[in-house]
């Protein structure tokens, strides 16, 4: 009953086996930053009204921003450390002092927000199994019991569970990036208004670029394991209910029995 290893290379690989192993309804979006943008790599044309959008629109298309692109979205120009025009660091200052208002980003929070340390010139948006670049991060969208086997994959890799984050969602890719450690966003309500994937049950998660492998190798693991052990609690809740005493080495027996 021991979890089958696995061997992965490509990114299509990696994707296709957190897509099967999580169930996820969306496909794995990788974000790459990055000073230049790959041959071959359109740029994103037209408005965004968030940063954020740009992981929904990456569902099914390799496409590179540049700061200009983010500039309607002066919170997650300010997260990813893109240049800011004086007009987006107005919007960025009026942003701040009605979250202060609202008592929702209070000026003694603000140091506690994750700014990517690195600079970018780019940022790069696709689906993992597309984009022509190693990730900086990859974000999964996922429900809470697709969480549990992220955070035992967290737990195991790097000695301690992901922060649960809030507001802005967007924190989520310097928060990765910065610290090389998985996070878990409970997005936000910018977030959830500008993105359809983003509903009522679901969150995000992301994983550095740099321990990718590393993540999938374990997430099916554990998925394998997560399913193997659920019918084992399963049968016993049964047999317990059903006025049975059973010890674990009869429960093993049984679901050894049911195959």
């Amino acid at each position: 009953m021991k979890p089958t290893p696995i061997q992965l290379q490509s990114r299509a690989e990696l994707s296709q086996t957190l897509t099967e192993s999580l169930k996820l309804r969306q496909p794995p979006v990788a974000v790459c930053l990055t000073d230049d943008v790959p041959v071959g790599v359109a740029s994103w044309s037209g408005q965004s009204p968030a940063g954020c959008r740009f992981w929904q629109e990456a569902v099914n298309r390799v496409f590179a921003t540049a700061a200009q692109d983010h500039s309607l979205c002066s919170i997650g120009q300010y997260t990813h450390n893109l240049d800011m025009t004086p007009a987006a660091g107005q919007d960025l200052g009026d942003a701040l002092r009605v979250f202060a208002d609202l008592g929702y980003v209070r000026e003694q929070d603000i140091p506690q927000i994750p700014v990517l340390a690195s600079k970018p010139k780019h940022v790069l948006y696709g689906p993992l199994s597309q984009v022509p670049v190693e990730p900086d991060v990859v974000l999964l969208f996922v429900r809470a019991d697709q969480t549990l086997i992220l955070s035992e994959a967290s737990q195991q890799l790097e000695s301690g569970l992901p922060p649960a984050m809030g507001r802005p969602a967007c924190a989520i890719i310097p928060q990765a990036k910065n610290t090389g450690r998985s996070a878990l966003s409970l997005g936000c309500c910018g977030a959830r208004a500008y993105l359809d994937v983003l509903s009522g049950d679901i969150a995000i998660y992301a994983v550095p670029g740099a321990t990718l492998n590393a993540f999938v190798e374990r997430i099916a693991a554990l998925t394998e394991a997560n399913t193997i052990l659920t019918r084992f609690h399963q049968i016993r809740r049964k047999d317990v209910e059903n006025g049975n005493s059973p010890t674990i080495r009869e429960s093993l027996a049984a679901l050894t029995a049911v195959g």
